[in-house]
């Protein structure tokens, strides 16, 4: 049996006033469409029953869950913990309760810091399938940074009670919880270096080759959010990251809009090395 009683209290009763500049970023509000369940079922297949199949296989192919046996996973998983959030929304504030952790089953999130002036440092953004806010349950029980939607998206939340319970019957699904956030301090080590040593072309060119992936020859693909959320994430100014943009051009790399036109997949990457 779930206990997510718990759950209730970041969403019920943390919805305080967000300074002007803050709400600027996001609106704080229960995502549309979802409540904690007073009571949780008994039987996980009974919520598993209204899951798509393309939630199942994303749940499947989850780095965190996806060497789990079906007995756990029925043990950890309820539908009536799905949230959905429009563009915009928050999941979760910096320094809330940190109750669970979360499964991207569609859309895409932002994991982010707001200094003492109110500054926003957007630390990562998650996709689907990815899991997010695994290491705050085991650490001060607060979420370090806040969860803010950055597509219409939906997050599977899965209870920290059921996981610890879980991984005190079942050692193993510690391991899986290890591999994950290994995952994530990877990631961040990549993003330390982007930072770091790279220019700022250069970081532009590491994130469209990233986005490209296995294709080859003339490629047009489709920013995955905002130009203004790309720049904080490599770490520019909006007005550098512009200018960067338009210098690519020379290496037969167009963007229109949220379009980008690649001439020689090739040659960016050659140009990356």
């Amino acid at each position: 049996m779930l206990e997510i009683g718990a759950l209730v209290a970041p969403w019920r009763f943390a919805r305080r006033p967000l300074p002007r500049r803050r709400a600027q970023i996001y609106v704080r509000r229960p995502p549309r469409g979802f409540a904690f369940p007073s009571s949780p079922s008994t039987t996980s297949q009974r919520g598993l029953r209204l899951l798509t199949k393309d939630d199942w296989r994303t749940i499947r192919s989850c780095l965190l869950l996806r060497s789990m046996e079906e007995e756990d996973l029925l043990a950890l998983i309820d539908e009536r913990m799905v949230l959905s959030l429009e563009r915009g929304e928050q999941l979760f504030g910096q320094d809330d309760p940190a109750r669970a952790l979360f499964l991207i089953l569609e859309g895409r999130m932002k994991l982010s810091r707001l200094d003492a002036d109110g500054g926003e440092a957007v630390v990562h953004i998650f996709a689907k399938a990815e899991t997010f806010a695994e290491a705050a349950m085991f650490l001060d029980k607060k979420y370090p940074m806040s969860a803010v939607a950055v597509t219409p998206a939906r997050v599977l939340a899965i209870a920290s009670t059921a996981l610890r319970a879980r991984i005190a019957a079942k050692p193993d699904v510690a391991f899986a919880m290890l591999a994950s956030m290994s995952s994530h301090l990877k990631a961040l080590v990549n993003q330390i270096e982007t930072m770091t040593l790279l220019t700022g072309e250069e970081r532009i060119i590491r994130f469209l080759i990233d986005l490209i992936g296995n294709r080859s020859g003339a490629v047009t693909l489709t920013l995955p959010y905002e130009k203004t959320l790309i720049a904080k994430r490599l770490g520019m100014r909006p007005e550098t990251f512009s200018r960067s943009l338009a210098r690519l051009r020379v290496i037969g790399v167009e963007i229109k809009g949220a379009t980008v036109a690649v001439t020689d997949v090739q040659s960016l990457r050659d140009r990356h090395r």
